[in-house]
This record gives structure tokens, C-alpha cells and sequence, in this order.
């Protein structure tokens, strides 16, 4: 039995690619991506898997690491550079990257001339610390906001200094 109303359970190819919108980190100029949020769409909230796409010359979004939250890249098409604790690894169709907390920081860029193409995904906490290594930052995200802390800043847990 067919049925072409939407569902909440199920999306369309065509619904994912009119649906998908641009995104961009606000502390990198090179982030932008277009991409579409396939599991909250669906209504899973405790795990996301969205559909991205980069164009040449541009990145996903900023150097990281979790503390919290799993994440992974699932290549599909094309090529691109991911930057993985420190080193760079040139990754293509069919390359998967797992990153298990707490986790090494990571990027992925595309500095080549085809489109990148790339399932991602991870768990969604309701608290996350996330490292920024390159900016030296630490953002704490929880029930009632974010905020970020400079790295630098951060002291060992003890007495309080008088």
C-alpha cells in the first residue's frame, strides 16, 4: 500500500534536498556548510544524523573536541582533508572518522575543486564541554544557556586561595 502524505518516520530524498539549509560557525570565515537535520526531522532527540554538503574552499566548522557527546563523519562523495588530533588525513567516499569521548579535537575541510558529501552525526546531552584548542576556549553548554571560558583560565579543583 502506497501513501505519499508526509510522515513523520520517513523522508523523501526530495524533501531532504528542498529542506536543507547553510550553517555556518561563527568563529571560523571558512565554515559553511549545507546540510539538513535527518534525525530531528524524524523526531529522535537523543541522536543526531544529518546530511551535509561543502563546497570547495570551505570547512565544517571549528577546530574541537567533546567531552560529552560521540560524534562521526560518514563520507559519500568527493574528497576532503580531515584534521584529526593534530594531524591531517586525506579522506574520500566510503571513509568513516569516529570520534568516542572524551575526544581528540577535529575539523573537515574541502580544498578541493569537487563537493563534498558527508552523513554526520553524534549523541545530543542535554550538557556538553566542548575544547576549542586553536582559539583556546571552553564552552559549556546546559539546560539554561552557554558560556564560554577562556582555557588559560582554568584552575585545579582545591582550596580557595585567600
Amino acid at each position: 500500500m502506497s501513501d505519499d502524505r508526509p510522515n513523520l518516520y520517513l523522508l523523501r530524498a526530495s524533501d531532504i534536498a528542498a529542506r536543507a539549509q547553510s550553517f555556518s560557525h561563527p568563529w571560523n570565515p571558512a565554515s559553511e556548510i549545507t546540510a539538513y537535520q535527518l534525525a530531528k526531522s524524524t523526531g529522535l532527540r537523543r541522536t543526531g544524523v544529518n546530511f551535509a554538503r561543502m563546497a570547495p574552499g570551505k570547512e565544517s566548522f571549528v577546530y574541537h573536541s567533546h567531552w560529552q557527546e560521540e560524534e562521526w563523519i560518514y563520507i559519500l562523495e568527493g574528497r576532503g582533508i580531515a584534521r584529526i588530533d593534530g594531524n591531517e588525513y586525506e579522506v574520500g567516499r566510503g571513509d568513516f572518522m569516529a570520534f568516542p569521548t572524551p575526544g581528540v579535537a577535529h575539523l573537515l575541510r574541502n580544498p578541493f575543486e569537487a563537493e563534498l558529501v558527508y552523513l554526520m552525526g553524534g549523541e545530543h546531552r542535554e550538557v556538553e564541554i566542548a575544547d576549542f584548542p586553536d582559539l583556546g576556549k571552553r564552552m559549556f553548554r546546559h539546560p539554561k544557556g552557554v558560556e564560554i571560558y577562556d582555557l588559560d583560565d582554568a584552575k585545579a579543583f582545591g582550596p580557595l586561595e585567600e
